[in-house]
Formats: structure tokens, sequence, C-alpha cells
């Protein structure tokens, strides 16, 4: 995703490094998220749901979803 275009322009894909460009994604594919009812694992469904997404699924752990979590909310109050 583009941060100016709201499209993620990533030769490898993104990864579970990636937060601040997942946020942009997820803000981009759920707009309309309650970010009080989201859930870790609705939050890891829809990061490996994303097209841009390339990493494995084993390699995530609740701190890493929370991280990606405090990027949305951030990128989504500041917005």
């Amino acid at each position: 995703m583009n941060v100016y275009s709201g499209e993620v322009s990533c030769e490898m894909g993104l990864n579970w490094e990636s937060t601040y460009e997942l946020a942009l994604a997820l803000r981009h594919d759920h707009p309309g998220a309650d970010l009080q009812d989201v859930t870790l694992d609705q939050l890891f469904e829809w990061i490996m749901a994303l097209a841009e997404f390339a990493d494995e699924a084993a390699l995530c752990n609740d701190e890493i979803l929370q991280s990606i979590f405090q990027e949305w909310y951030e990128v989504t109050i500041n917005a």
C-alpha cells in the first residue's frame, strides 16, 4: 500500500514486521471496523487475508498483533 494513495507497494510483500503498512492496509480494507470490538484472532485472520501479506502464520504471536493493532489505532485516531 502506498502511504499516499492508500495502496501498499512492496516488492517482497508485507510481513509481521511491517506494522505501519499493515495498519494502513487494514484501515483501507476495514474502514468501518469498530476497533473496540476487534479481537486479536480477528486481526490475525484479516492480516492473513490481505493480498499483499507474504509471511508465515507460525511467526505471529500476541505481541506482534498488539503492535499492529496499536499502529492501526494510532493511524485511525490521527486521520
